[in-house]
């Protein structure tokens, strides 16, 4: 046999971006029954770049939430490339305040290449709209599970990731902002993304290194199984806690984040960059 192939950083970037991977619908099929789609901000439109709902999950009753790029050209245009707009997260919201007065656990899947930055987007509030998510989801008194399916950037991302247990796929990406665009802040060329993907530190297993994330899920056929595996777990061992623990250990696993960063080995006092 063979040895599997290790991937670069930057060919983990593609395979993130690949359409052929499978979206939250073929997640929702796989993994959920009686899956129940709920639409709309109740205050301006429905963003079909974000899909929620209720669903059972081994008989327990769940809230899903993840982000919907499409896998064709025309399914992109219609879910904006999976770009979120403000209507999109404030619908992410009005499903988590359903389900923590349900008491549902809340599963989301990320793949997104940010939120959507247009002039229509930033004058309907998206910069609120996202920290009102994120500030939501830190808060909740229910248990949160979130996977990185695909693509996880910027803000679109973590308004949805802010959980109990954040998982990653294996060949998935997890960062601030694209390759491309770090490569043109920093070097005014978008075309050294490759080298930025090296500096930025997005692969699951340097995240897991970090302690930024709490798990890598294998890819292919033990996929869903695996998937499956680690949400009865994770949700197992998380219902054991009260509403008020959850949040505030969720609250204090986010503020210890900087400094897991600086005691892992790839720390060296100059990782970041300063303006």
């Amino acid at each position: 046999m063979g040895t599997k192939k290790q991937l670069t950083p930057y060919e983990k970037v593609l395979t993130a971006r690949d359409v052929k991977r499978p979206g939250i619908m073929e997640y929702i099929d796989m993994l959920f029954d009686d899956f129940m789609e709920l639409h709309g901000d109740r205050l301006y439109r429905d963003d079909t770049s974000i899909v929620g709902g209720i669903a059972l999950f081994h008989g327990m009753p769940v809230t899903v939430i993840g982000n919907r790029k499409g896998k064709n050209t025309e399914e992109n245009i219609q879910y904006n490339f999976g770009m979120t707009s403000p209507e999109g997260f404030r619908k992410a919201v009005r499903l988590m305040n359903q389900a923590e007065k349900f008491g549902r656990p809340v599963i989301t899947f990320v793949d997104t290449p940010g939120a959507y930055p247009g002039l229509e987007a930033e004058s309907n509030g998206q910069s609120n709209a996202i920290a009102e998510s994120i500030a939501r989801m830190s808060c909740l008194k229910v248990p949160t599970v979130a996977v990185i399916t695909g693509e996880g950037s910027s803000g679109g991302a973590l308004a949805l990731a802010v959980a109990d247990s954040v998982w990653m796929l294996e060949n998935e990406v997890y960062s601030i902002l694209s390759p491309e665009g770090f490569a043109s802040i920093l070097w005014k060329d978008a075309k050294r993304a490759p080298e930025a993907c090296e500096i930025m530190k997005i692969t699951a297993e340097e995240l897991k290194e970090f302690g930024l994330i709490d798990g890598i899920i294998p890819e292919g056929k033990k996929l869903f199984p695996a998937l499956d595996k680690m949400f009865l777990a994770e949700l197992t061992r998380l219902g054991k806690f009260s509403g008020s623990a959850l949040a505030a250990n969720r609250y204090q696993k986010f503020r210890r984040m900087d400094g897991l960063y600086k005691n892992t080995s790839a720390w060296d006092g100059k990782a970041r960059i300063s303006n």
